[in-house]
């Protein structure tokens, strides 16, 4: 139950919502360290209607991740195969276009490619699977390589990364996914992910991405053994940059999943976890467009309810995930358009199927 204080510390929250003022670090830690997500939600949705009105946005989109050889073993994946190991796997891009082909007579309008840190692939690797994509799907936008991934192909190329960029987009990259940013915290880095790029190189090499003309998204991993106050400062990193840039469309909280990683002692996240995180991303991220409820991480029907908390897109019909089921998300791997329709219709929201930068796509487009 809340206090008088608290019913206060809420209405100056709602206050500064309503009239545009910005939320600052105390704010953010004191809805994370709430109980009330009905308050909470109820703020955020004010937030969400006045950016996004009724609309609930999805995309048609395919996942290709193109490799699980990882050089990083960070703690928290499943994924992740040494060379050589037993499931260990890189796609040709012969591999890759049989896999676009078998939906070629789908409607996608997105390629979403990752994968892994594989030492073994070189720079005309990525090239050649990027022209595969953008010859067999030419109005399809490529989204590619996490920050992560983008740093590590240009070392293991000896490129610099504003070179290694301007010859990715060169073969058809559009848009960057915003995996591998975790939680930004030097702290939980060294005991999760030590090999894995720091936050402020992350940070670096979307300020550069996004000066090349690349859109992207930004993501936080959240569930595992991160503070309320480290959550709080990686949203605020996020807003910074995305104050200088503009180049972040869309924020996705990931839930963490513990099954089959080197974590597994750790519980999974609530859905009261999932509904904070969300309605707290929408109210600190003033400057993002877009929240996404990501259905594969939290279930279809948390992401309904997450369409009242502050989020307003659902991601898309994704086809086949392969990272986070891995690690046990019990989630389909692939939703239809009539699924994801009735899925916000019933929601009571209006749905939107746009392209990748948010445009809608015409019924008469499919």
């Amino acid at each position: 139950m809340n206090t008088h204080s608290d019913t206060d510390r809420f209405q100056e929250i709602e206050d500064k919502v309503t009239s545009g003022k910005r939320l600052g670090f105390d704010d953010g830690l004191f809805l994370f360290e709430s109980n009330d997500v009905i308050r909470i939600g109820q703020i955020a949705d004010i937030a969400r209607k006045r950016q996004n009105g009724n609309h609930a946005y999805f995309v048609y989109n395919q996942h290709i991740n193109y490799t699980n050889v990882c050089i990083n073993h960070c703690r928290f994946c499943a994924y992740a195969k040494k060379s050589g190991e037993s499931g260990a796997y890189a796609w040709t891009a012969a591999d890759i276009r049989e896999r676009i082909l078998s939906r070629i007579a789908e409607p996608i309008r997105e390629l979403h490619i990752v994968g892994g840190l594989n030492p073994a692939l070189p720079f005309d690797y990525y090239e050649d699977i990027l022209h595969t994509a953008q010859e067999l799907r030419p109005d399809a936008v490529i989204k590619g390589f996490t920050a992560v991934e983008l740093d590590f192909i240009a070392r293991n190329s000896g490129l610099s990364l504003e070179d290694a960029i301007h010859r990715l987009k060169a073969a058809g990259l559009s848009m960057l996914p915003g995996g591998g940013a975790e939680v930004m915290s030097s702290r939980v880095r060294e005991q999760l992910f030590p090999r894995k790029i720091d936050a402020g190189r992350w940070l670096e090499v979307m300020e550069i991405a996004h000066h090349a003309g690349l859109t992207a998204n930004a993501t936080m991993l959240y569930g595992h053994i991160e503070t309320c106050a480290e959550r709080v400062s990686h949203l605020l990193a996020l807003r910074e940059l995305q104050d200088r840039t503009s180049g972040f469309c869309a924020f996705i909280p990931l839930a963490f999943h513990p099954a089959n990683t080197r974590l597994s002692h750790l519980p999974s996240t609530t859905a009261f976890d999932d509904l904070k995180v969300i309605a707290i991303s929408r109210l600190l991220l003033d400057n993002f467009p877009h929240i996404k409820a990501y259905w594969v991480m939290i279930g279809e029907k948390l992401t309904q309810l997450a369409l009242s908390f502050g989020a307003d897109d659902l991601d898309g019909t994704i086809i086949e995930e392969r990272i986070f089921h891995t690690a046990g998300a019990t989630s389909p791997k692939g939703l239809t358009r009539d699924q994801l329709r009735h899925m916000i219709t019933s929601a009571g929201y209006t749905p939107i199927e746009r392209d990748s930068f948010y445009n809608p796509v015409s019924e008469s487009a499919n």
